[in-house]
């Protein structure tokens, strides 16, 4: 039986919500496994802790970036999106990066 992977996807949401899009479906045609923020349900839980958990189950994480900073964690002057990243990193969590090229056009 062929190994299905978990992917979690991670960026900015309401800017990059096609190409979040167009990554889970591809995630989805090779029959693997998408998480990411829109799959968050309510819970009792910490959001920090549900993210965490869902990033440790996580067999690679896949970071799009544009050119939103994205909220910022209290505290901490940094945005969700660098402290996921930062987390799989610190996990040892496989990353494929894809960048927003700096000339393509953007809706203020």
């Amino acid at each position: 039986m062929e190994k299905k992977y978990q992917v979690f996807i991670s960026s900015t949401f309401r800017d990059l919500k096609t190409a979040r899009l167009k990554v889970r479906d591809a995630i989805l045609s090779i029959y693997h496994f998408p998480v990411g923020m829109e799959m968050f349900g309510a819970a009792d839980e910490d959001q920090w802790q549900i993210i965490k958990k869902d990033i440790d189950e996580s067999d690679y994480y896949v970071l799009i970036i544009g050119k939103c900073f994205g909220s910022e964690v209290p505290g901490e002057g940094i945005s969700y999106t660098q402290k996921e990243f930062r987390y799989a990193v610190s996990q040892g969590i496989p990353v494929l990066a894809f960048l927003m090229k700096d000339e393509a056009p953007v809706k203020p």
